[in-house]
């Protein structure tokens, strides 16, 4: 990262400002491209972290719509972190190719885009909803994930290597359910879709960490998921707003009672290390699996019909440790 050109996409959203701010404190990048399409959001981050010439900080207005574009933000870029999507479960329903447009052919756009500029590293942010996707926005992001796995494939003699982390839900990002509690916190009543939900969950700081590991160990192919915890949805509330009443409205369409970043599809091609799992890519000519466990000792092969799912996985947040959590990562929520 030292003395690189890095730039992140959707750079102005949750992940991009804590990646922006572990970036800074940790390493000495050449460049730290922020490119986004909300010009609000850089304005006021350009507060924070103004545009000068002692400051590898730059500002890149533009959308992944936009191949054109792209490929001029990419000119010299060494690293790219793609996290820009349209995330919002019910808008992507009404809104079908709308989502399409930016997260599968946008998707496309970076990996052209990468290409053209010889990128040396891509990594793109995925989600728990791109594994036996029954909504419209995981559909879009599987489809991101198959894309950036198979630029592997066609990239020639080039030097780019494109891989894809897959997380659960964000403790604080825009739009989670986190966000949502705190500020009805004191509310008579609180609306929770179905009492027996479950998810994973992640912190920012967590996220963004396992993203830059996930930078230094990447071989171009895989799809990287950490071994995190699941909640309750009922112990978020419990946690959160243990004075209100609880009101079941209803699973909205495309949502999930439980969430799962392996299938037990995947499960075959599925490599088990101490802090995460590696689905590795598929390939004719290459035994991507084999040559991981042969370097990689302490990884295993996981079982057949392996799901790491959020309902069954070992471990539970209690309602302290989500008090806690929520607590020590309470900047995150403003």
């Amino acid at each position: 990262m030292n003395n690189k050109s890095i730039l992140i996409t959707g750079g102005t959203g949750s992940f991009g400002k804590k990646f922006i701010s572990m970036v800074l404190k940790r390493y000495k990048p050449k460049k730290l491209i922020i490119y986004s399409r909300d010009e609000q959001k850089q304005f006021n981050l350009q507060k924070k972290y103004p545009e000068s010439s002692s400051s590898p900080i730059r500002y890149f207005l533009g959308d992944v719509r936009d191949n054109e574009r792209l490929n001029y933000a990419f000119k010299d870029v060494d690293i790219v972190i793609h996290a820009a999507a349209l995330k919002h479960v019910p808008i992507a329903e009404y809104n079908p190719f709308e989502v399409i447009k930016t997260n599968i052919i946008g998707a496309q756009n970076i990996i052209q885009g990468c290409l053209n500029n010889n990128v040396k590293k891509v990594i793109a942010l995925s989600t728990d909803k791109a594994s036996s996707p029954i909504n419209l926005y995981g559909a879009t992001k599987l489809a991101s994930d198959k894309l950036f796995v198979a630029a592997n494939n066609y990239k020639g003699k080039l030097s780019t290597i494109f891989s894809v982390v897959r997380y659960g839900n964000v403790m604080g990002s825009r739009g989670s359910v986190i966000p949502y509690f705190l500020k009805n916190k004191n509310s008579k009543f609180i609306n929770i879709t179905d009492l027996n939900m479950t998810r994973f969950n992640i912190t920012l700081d967590e996220g963004v960490k396992f993203v830059l590991n996930c930078l230094n160990t990447m071989w171009g192919g895989e799809i990287f998921i950490p071994k995190i915890p699941s909640y309750k949805i009922d112990d978020l509330a419990k946690a959160i707003c243990p004075k209100s009443k609880i009101n079941i409205i209803g699973i909205r369409p495309g949502e999930k009672i439980n969430e799962e970043m392996v299938s037990e599809h995947d499960a075959l091609n599925t490599i088990e290390n101490k802090d995460n799992y590696i689905i590795a890519p598929n390939l004719k000519f290459r035994n991507f699996k084999k040559e991981y466990l042969k370097k990689f000792k302490s990884a295993k092969s996981c079982k057949k019909n392996f799901s790491y799912n959020s309902k069954e996985n070992k471990k539970f947040l209690s309602v302290a440790e989500i008090k806690k959590l929520i607590s020590q990562n309470q900047s995150d929520f403003e």
